[in-house]
């Protein structure tokens, strides 16, 4: 019988406390166990289980035999498979591809619960134990892998990880709708290998069989293995097909064999939406993992509510366009107020709303109405470098439901910590959102993304000029000013993105000493999979242009870059003269006011530049660390944008 007011079964045990003699799924996860509506697992499970299915959560098993995927039995309909909400190479590496130190979606952060590339090894596992089993694979590490794709780690291009891990079909995108029709068919007796027109599915059938939707493009991983070139196309036409309205199915070969990509489901609606956040969630890591330490994942989500999916900002280094998709769909006001009550009937709530936000806090609706009938622009960015002439800006709803939620009974303080898209922001001519924002829903710092200031990097990036960012930074201290605060904005910065030469880290550490920025800590660019700006590193070429670009790959000239952004330490002085003098810019090691650096020789004591105090507000370092972040996501870790929000994980990153 169902009970809602519990977790699902994490183990044999619960099961048969249940009373269950067999699940109907059972999900391998590479994260604990976390119930929580900013978890793909959760919400995909939780979906399932209001249409009358039986799921059983198998979280982090031990993956070195087949014994621990035994631990329900044979499911009646089948596995589902999950590296968790991230990547499993991201959650292991930095960028540096150095181990990390800390697992935020493991108990007690401790590292080590899953394997590298785990939706691989989970179900070749499965296979050991079970043979021909159904297997559906989904995730971001399943979704942003699902095409031949340059893989940073082992720096090649390897193959869809459908056909590396031997599953049966794999879901990309935001999973309700999917894995329910999936779970439809799979339930009135359909074969899984028959299953081919369920949109946003991926799956491998022979050379030559037909295709139930019309073909964008057909390539050949021989071709595109060895061919950097036809990789940037092939990922271009990808790109390009990722709208539910407007995109075609895709095909690879594989010797004899075909990959087909279906085209995208379409997003859930209001009312869709409203339902799959509706459902009993316990908002809390599993009770196991107590004794622990709990679940480090869940601090910076508790407290905090999702009310948009989608992102039309289309920034290339950030993996959403691929995964949630470019057009924006929100929760009702009714339904988020719903959620922020339920909060505040939590035993540890303290009366502060953490975030109400998403990929891009600031966006309810899609980017033009234009989108609803035709889809997104396949050669058009909505905000970059330019804003679309047709591009609708409005916060007032988004302003209705902050100030709606600081109304309810047992909230003292709403504050928006998801990226704001500040480009957006100030295309509003009606500043009242701008102005309640700096004067209520600022926790004393505001995270922006201007990145670079280099107007080349931005263009590689898919961001807006540097102008852009230079007037809302000004606009917020002046708000500042009037509210008689002092409030710092925490600016994200990249080293070392395609497109960026010694040169341009130049300009951005001169911009940084100009502005008195003293940055903690910059974000060393990911090459990770399913965003432009990994094909970028790995081909030198733009898929979306087919131009090419600069990019540093040599590691050395990476530590050069990053030293810049960081000039004013000590330990780095060494690697900014070799920078400077490798750019011909010795005019920038001295002792004058726009020096960089003081000579090798000079025994002068350190002058070291501090944040600068402007009109009640400081400009603070950068400080990026590597817990999830709010608005999935991403996440973005950057982003990735972390997944959560609905269905699959989303590697999330800040706009």
């Amino acid at each position: 019988m169902k009970q809602p007011n519990d977790f699902l079964p994490l183990c044999r045990q619960e099961m048969d406390a249940r009373g269950w003699d067999a699940p109907d799924f059972v999900y391998v996860t590479g994260d604990a166990y976390v119930d929580h509506p900013s978890f793909g697992v959760s919400i995909i499970s939780r979906v399932l289980e209001d249409a009358g299915y039986r799921v059983a959560i198998l979280s982090q098993p031990d993956y070195k035999s087949c014994e621990a995927f035994r631990e329900f039995g044979r499911p009646r309909l089948g596995f589902l498979v999950t590296s968790g909400n991230i990547d499993s190479m991201v959650a292991h590496y930095t960028a540096a591809k150095k181990k990390r130190s800390m697992d935020y979606y493991s108990a007690g952060g401790k590292m080590g619960n899953r394997p590298d590339r785990a939706v691989i090894v989970y179900c070749n596992r499965i296979r050991e134990a079970y043979g021909d089993v159904p297997i559906v694979i989904g995730g971001l590490e399943a979704s942003l892998r699902r095409f031949a794709h340059y893989d940073y780690w082992d720096d090649k291009v390897r193959r869809s990880v459908l056909v590396d891990s031997r599953a049966d079909l794999l879901t990309y995108g935001m999973g309700e709708k999917i894995l329910l029709r999936i779970a439809e068919l799979l339930n009135r007796g359909v074969p899984i290998k028959k299953i081919r027109d369920v949109r946003g599915t991926v799956y491998l059938g022979k050379e030559g069989d037909p295709v139930h939707y019309d073909v964008a493009a057909t390539f050949d991983y021989n071709d595109l293995k060895t061919d950097k070139r036809k990789y940037a196309e092939a990922f271009g036409i990808q790109y390009k097909n990722q709208d539910s309205v407007n995109g075609k199915a895709i095909c690879e070969l594989y010797d004899g064999k075909m990959l087909v990509q279906t085209p995208p489901m379409p997003p859930l609606e209001r009312e869709e939406l409203d339902r799959v956040y509706a459902l009993p969630y316990m908002r809390d890591y599993h009770p196991s993992y107590k004794s622990m330490g709990g679940v480090p994942g869940i601090e910076e989500v508790k407290f905090s509510v999702t009310h948009n999916r989608g992102c039309f900002g289309g920034c290339n280094f950030c993996a959403l366009a691929f995964h949630q998709g470019r057009t924006v769909r929100s929760r009702s006001i009714e339904s988020v107020i719903t959620e922020v009550k339920k909060i505040t009937q939590l035993p540890d709530f303290k009366g502060y709303i953490h975030d109400i936000g998403g990929p891009t806090a600031n966006f309810r609706y899609p980017a033009c109405d234009k989108q609803l009938k035709d889809g997104v622009c396949a050669n058009r960015k909505c905000l970059a470098p330019t804003p679309c002439k047709n591009v609708k800006v409005d916060h007032s709803e988004y302003m209705r439901l902050i100030e709606e939620a600081e109304a309810v009974a047992g909230v003292k303080k709403v504050f928006i910590r998801s990226g704001i898209r500040f480009d957006y922001l100030m295309l509003d001519k009606n500043d009242a959102f701008f102005r309640k924002l700096v004067r209520d829903n600022v926790s004393g710092q505001l995270k922006v993304a201007p990145e670079h200031c280099s107007d080349g990097v931005l263009g590689c990036m898919g961001k807006p000029p540097f102008g852009v960012y230079e007037s809302f930074r000004k606009k917020f201290f002046e708000i500042t000013k009037q509210a008689g605060k002092e409030q710092y904005l925490v600016p994200y910065l990249m080293s070392s993105h395609p497109g960026s030469t010694l040169q341009d880290a130049i300009e951005l550490a001169l911009c940084l000493k100009k502005n008195g920025y003293a940055p903690e800590q910059v974000q060393d660019y990911y090459p990770t999979p399913g965003t432009a700006s990994t094909v970028m590193y790995y081909t030198g070429i733009n898929p979306l242009t087919m131009k090419q670009v600069y990019v540093a790959t040599d590691y050395h000239e990476k530590q050069l870059q990053r030293a810049l952004l960081q000039y004013n330490r000590p330990q780095n002085a060494d690697l900014v003269r070799e920078a400077l003098k490798k750019a011909g810019r010795e005019d920038l090691i001295g002792f004058g006011a726009d020096c960089l650096i003081r000579p090798a020789s000079s025994h002068q004591p350190y002058q070291k530049s501090g944040s600068k105090l402007q009109a009640h507000g400081k400009d603070r370092s950068s400080h990026r660390n590597e817990k999830p972040a709010r608005g999935a996501k991403p996440a973005a870790k950057r982003s990735d944008k972390t997944d959560r929000k609905g269905g699959k994980a989303v590697q999330k990153r800040k706009k």
